[in-house]
């Protein structure tokens, strides 16, 4: 697929976006999930992360039941789940940072690509990471 980049300015903010033969912007943004055990370190993941400018929008869900392997062992626990939105510009980042702050060893920090959805929102995560 032949892409092009088109400069775009949009509320003072200089984006550049990926255009792909048909016209249609390919969007820069993707959710992350992170577990936390407690939901006062989730709290501190989450309002660093904001004030970074790391994540656009955090949502919180307490009480999650996770069962895993953990050194062989299956191992089972009360979790909180962070679903973050930013922009894919700041993955690598986000992940070196939240890794440093992690109560886990091995904490789980998961980028899923968004495909499609509403541009207007779309539009306001790359704005709020990108500023």
């Amino acid at each position: 697929m032949k892409v092009f980049i088109k400069q775009k300015k949009e509320a003072g903010i200089e984006l550049f976006l990926k255009i792909n033969k048909g016209g249609e912007i390919m969007k820069k943004i993707c959710i992350v999930f992170i577990t936390v055990d407690k939901k006062n370190a989730a709290m501190k993941i989450v309002n660093q992360l904001l004030n970074k400018k790391l994540a656009a929008c955090i949502n919180i869900i307490e009480n999650i039941k996770s069962c895993y392997l953990w050194k062989g062992k299956i191992e089972k626990a009360k979790e909180v789940l962070l679903i973050i939105k930013t922009g894919k510009n700041k993955i690598e980042d986000l992940i070196k940072f939240v890794k440093k702050i992690h109560p886990y060893t091995v904490p789980e920090i998961i980028a899923y690509d968004i495909i499609k959805g509403n541009e207007d929102y779309i539009d306001w995560v790359i704005s709020e990471t990108t500023k």
